[in-house]
């Protein structure tokens, strides 16, 4: 096995085939992200969503999505002069990974794209003494990255480095932009088809490190989502009232069931009821 890989893996704690696809996933997270500083991405670009969260500030779940915001609105925005750097960054280890884009909704800001490869190809490179028998029923790898091109204002940065696989810089929101943008989720995703406990799991992990909320980037977000009127009083009162009132919405079986893939230990999701959300919600707070 490629020496990076096996330094990358030394971190992880696996104990299952599960854990080793995620780890592998993280990976390869990692690794597109190295590619993406190597041709400048940063420059124009923030990293942002469950991800970030998870590299960078120690989220205890594995997340599925690289999502991405640009610094200034830029509608003629070309991710594809990107692919070559991820493709070529990739390629240093060994890993055969296509990219392919998904055609731009009409009037849509967000361009998407998707890292694909085969799962049990992957599996040995990282886990080259691994036993596949169920490897007919893996699916294949993706990862999907995002990036809004027309993003709202308000959002903060900080630059993160990282050393492996090699070293390199990220800008990323920071983590009150990060809770802002993760608290709009709760309040505009489209949870009709599948609900997000992976939402509600990061909501608990900002309030339990203490994080304060980007108001202003919250504001800006509802605005853009016909949520707020654009001349709206806005304040931490009014947003705990919105919150509350989803909470009490959310089917939280089909909550607990989205996320339980994605964490070591399940216990903490036996407290998820609406009480539960309303009562911890009554300590978020704005960031001065």
């Amino acid at each position: 096995m490629n020496s990076v890989l096996k330094s990358m893996l030394d971190k992880y704690d696996i104990k299952s085939t599960t854990d080793e696809i995620n780890a592998m996933k993280e990976i390869i997270q990692e690794i597109v992200l190295c590619g993406l500083s190597r041709g400048g991405f940063f420059k124009e670009a923030a990293f942002y969503g469950g991800t970030a969260l998870r590299i960078f500030y120690g989220l205890d779940r594995f997340s599925e999505d690289l999502d991405f915001a640009l610094l200034e609105p830029n509608k003629n925005f070309d991710l594809s002069k990107y692919f070559r750097f991820i493709e070529d960054e990739v390629a240093v280890y060994g890993l055969n990974l296509e990219i392919k884009t998904k055609e731009k909704t009409k009037d849509s800001n967000i361009l998407s794209a998707f890292l694909k490869g085969d799962t049990k190809e992957h599996i040995f490179i990282f886990f080259p003494n691994e036993n596949m028998e169920n490897s007919s029923s893996f699916k294949n790898i993706k990862i999907k990255f995002e990036i809004d091109i027309n993003p709202p204002s308000g959002a903060k940065y900080e630059f993160k480095y990282k050393l492996l696989p090699s070293p390199h810089q990220v800008r990323l929101y920071d983590k009150s932009s990060l809770f802002a943008g993760k608290i709009h989720a709760i309040l505009c995703r489209n949870w009709s088809h599948r609900t997000k406990g992976r939402d509600l799991y990061d909501y608990v992990f900002y309030l339990s490190k203490g994080i304060k909320v980007n108001l202003e980037l919250v504001k800006s977000k509802l605005i853009e989502s016909k949520v707020l009127a654009p001349n709206s009083d806005f304040t931490i009162d009014i947003l705990k009232d919105l919150l509350n009132k989803k909470f009490e919405e959310i089917n939280y079986t089909d909550a607990k069931e989205d996320v339980i893939t994605f964490i070591k230990d399940s216990d903490s999701l036996n407290l998820w009821s609406s009480e539960f959300f309303i009562e911890i919600t009554k300590s978020l707070e704005a960031e001065e």
